[in-house]
């Protein structure tokens, strides 16, 4: 196999660079907080919630924008079955932004909470944590091993590399800075990759259309000329499926860690709402470039370029259909750059849900659920070690697990189905307890797995109304594999399911234990009668017995920008009627 060294070296020069940008980011900020008393660890996780406009904007955009991102927009794209119809995630995930910038990064921000988990923890206990803990790990690393395999693909296609070798060296990468310098890392060197996504692609954008072998995208756009056209169109009998996976996008790209990661980094929840805002428009416009060059795709004549005469499509290699453009269609130095940009892309996704991963086990999980008492060096260095661990998982599974697309598919499907519903029962439900979260739980998990996972060959064991028998045709082998497809909107239903499961178990067992009818000794959650009622709380506490967590065991929130520790981790909306909820407006009522 030939090494093009032209490309080895683009490749390295971009490492350096970014190793460089990482190392550089944790030194200069290598003593933000420490004036203010904050610790060591929550500077690692929300950057000393310091985070300007400029960087931040950068980075939240990051959030969505990355290898999977620009690769799968260019993929459905050029996809004859479905187009630019079926290009859901520009649309989706900018909506998803603007969604979160209005009615969850305020609230989120202003109680001055340090991970996604904290107000799951602080209303429903320890225990339950754990449990939501787990689909929002499986989201982060799935995702990190789905993008790292992509950029495993994508550099054999054109520097002709061992994948094995690029997919390391790049996790190496990511994992090092990650460890030295936290969320100030990786805020900074999102800000060089998306520079890099934006510059490399675009510049690759007029050379792949000037392409001989190209006919006019705006023909192809609607008429057959080498395939369907890339606008593509939703038939009437897949309109529910479509809508579902829409509302997939817009509310499970809701409830991430990855996400309000950089929510709860922003210097004030005004700031967070703006950068929401921000990276919505960052989204749409890094869209693009991969919508081209998936048009480019539709619109060539492969056997007019050094591709061949059978098209990326009838090859199985529609993934791939961004860095076969950027190689075939574009001059060699060109293609490098566009090489450069998918690099970027998936570093600049990797390195967040890793550093997502490891806080949310580090606080939530060890310092929360078990070591309560732990330092804050303590928990910098089991932050250290979970970086690692997460990140030679991910690879692992990027390098021996040809399913990792499928068990990311399923995973971000119960982040929708199963996180979100919690996430507005907690935040935005009175009432809602251990029992009523439990419940929701369940329900939304058994509805979602029930549906089945064509992707994993998971058959269903619930056929939903509309469900069908589809085939699909393997190119390279010839076979033929049958599944079932449910066109019902279940994933939303699911969700729906598990909020309405979670607000009416919470006010029956509410009832059931308040009224007499079950006796107190039954509450072994300790969710209704060992905490007191909203009419008779204590404000300055958060009565707990055995498994639920003291104000105390929370890790303290910086002074001068949040408030007082209890008045931080007491959720005022929930257990009180006063309006105003924020972390400061409850420290002057005390």
């Amino acid at each position: 196999m030939a090494i093009h060294a032209e490309g080895i070296v683009a490749i390295v020069l971009f490492y350096v660079l970014i190793l460089f940008v990482g190392i550089w980011a944790a030194w200069k900020n290598k003593n933000s907080g420490v004036s203010e008393g904050t610790d060591r660890s929550e500077t690692i996780m929300v950057g000393g919630r310091d985070i300007g406009l400029f960087v931040g904007g950068f980075t939240m955009t990051a959030t969505w924008v990355g290898g999977g991102y620009i690769n799968g927009t260019a993929e459905y794209v050029y996809l004859p079955d479905f187009g630019l119809a079926w290009a859901q995630a520009p649309f989706g995930y900018a909506l998803s932004l603007v969604v979160g910038g209005l009615f969850f990064a305020k609230p989120m921000r202003s109680r001055g909470y340090v991970t996604m988990l904290d107000p799951f923890q602080q209303l429903y206990g320890k225990r339950m944590g754990g449990l939501l803990f787990i689909p929002a790990l499986m989201g982060e690393i799935f995702w990190s091993a789905a993008i790292l395999s992509a950029l495993g693909a994508t550099l054999s296609v054109i520097v002709d590399i061992n994948i094995n070798m690029s997919v390391v060296i790049s996790a190496m990468i990511a994992i090092f800075y990650t460890l030295v310098g936290g969320l100030y890392s990786v805020a900074y060197t999102d800000v060089v990759q998306l520079f890099c996504i934006f510059v490399g692609l675009w510049i690759s954008v007029p050379f792949a259309l000037s392409n001989p072998a190209v006919s006019d995208i705006s023909i192809s756009a609607k008429e057959v000329i080498h395939q369907s056209p890339w606008l593509g169109k939703i038939e009437p009998e897949d309109r529910w499926l479509w809508a579902d996976n829409f509302f997939l996008l817009i509310l499970g790209g809701i409830p991430w860690q990855v996400y309000f990661q950089r929510v709860l980094s922003a210097s004030s929840a005004t700031y967070a709402q703006v950068l929401s805002f921000l990276a919505a428009f960052g989204c749409l416009v890094m869209a693009v470039p991969s919508v081209l060059i998936g048009a480019i795709g539709a619109s060539t004549d492969w056997n007019q370029t050094s591709y061949g005469p059978i098209a990326p499509k009838d090859k199985d290699e529609s993934d791939m259909i961004l860095p076969i453009v950027l190689q075939h269609l574009c001059p060699s130095y060109i293609s490098f750059f566009g090489l450069g940009a998918v690099s970027a892309a998936v570093m600049s996704s990797a390195d967040s849900s890793i550093l997502s991963a490891s806080s949310m086990f580090a606080r939530n999980i060890y310092q929360l659920a078990f070591r309560q008492s732990a330092s804050d060096n303590e928990i910098v260095w089991v932050m250290r070690f979970t970086i690692f661990v997460f990140g030679a998982l991910a690879t692992a599974m990027a390098l021996l697990t040809g399913s990792v697309y499928g068990l990311w598919y399923l995973s971000s499907d119960l982040v929708y189905v199963i996180i979100f519903p919690q996430l507005l029962s907690v935040l935005f439900v009175k009432g809602t307890n251990t029992y009523g979260s439990v419940a929701g739980y369940v329900f939304g998990l058994l509805l979602r797995i029930g549906g089945g996972e064509p992707y994993l060959k998971l058959p269903p064991f619930i056929y939903y109304p509309g469900w069908v028998v589809q085939e699909r045709v393997h190119h390279l082998t010839g076979d033929t594999e049958h599944f079932v497809q449910q066109r019902f909107p279940f994933k939303s239903m699911s969700m729906l399911a598990s909020f309405l499961a979670n607000v009416a178990f919470s006010y029956l067992t509410k009832y059931l234990f308040e009224s007499g009818m079950l006796s107190h000794k039954y509450d072994f959650l300790d969710a209704v009668m060992s905490k007191h009622s909203k009419e008779i709380m204590d404000k300055t506490t958060l009565v707990s017995n055995h498994d639920n967590i003291i104000l105390s065991e929370m890790a303290p929130v910086t002074q001068t920008l949040g408030a007082s520790l209890a008045g931080t981790f007491t959720n005022a909306e929930i257990l009180s009627d006063d309006e105003e909820s924020s972390p400061e407006a409850f420290h002057e009522e005390k």
